[in-house]
């Protein structure tokens, strides 16, 4: 079963790659997602190492909870940042995505909250 999945993944991927490069946009894609694997190994990787450091004896609920931020906010800096948006297009980023993001921070930071004190020993 796992090579039948294998295979079917190999495929998709092939045709994932067929259709950039038959819309012309395998070079822009590979600048994308090799800037994606710096940005994980320059900032996400030794974030959560330093993290790990200096937070190290905090509960896990916190930690866990940091490291879901630090995520979020790593993955939605395009849209805050409101890279991409034109003035001729208002459809193109068209929400408040700093609200949002401050949202789900909150909601982060709720559970976690929440966790630590479900599971914290007495």
């Amino acid at each position: 079963m796992r090579k039948v999945v294998h295979a079917a993944g190999a495929a998709l991927i092939v045709l994932g790659l067929g259709g950039l490069a038959a819309e012309g946009v395998l070079l822009k894609w590979a600048l994308w997602f090799g800037g994606l694997l710096v940005a994980h190994d320059a900032l996400l990787a030794p974030g959560i190492v330093v993290a790990g450091t200096v937070i190290g004896r905090w509960p896990q609920s916190v930690r866990s909870g940091l490291i879901v931020a630090g995520t979020l906010l790593l993955a939605t800096l395009p849209t805050v940042s409101a890279l991409g948006r034109r003035a001729d297009n208002p459809s193109i980023l068209p929400l408040h995505y700093g609200v949002n993001v401050v949202i789900v921070l909150a909601a982060v930071a709720l559970l976690a909250v929440a966790d630590h004190l479900l599971t914290r020993k007495d």
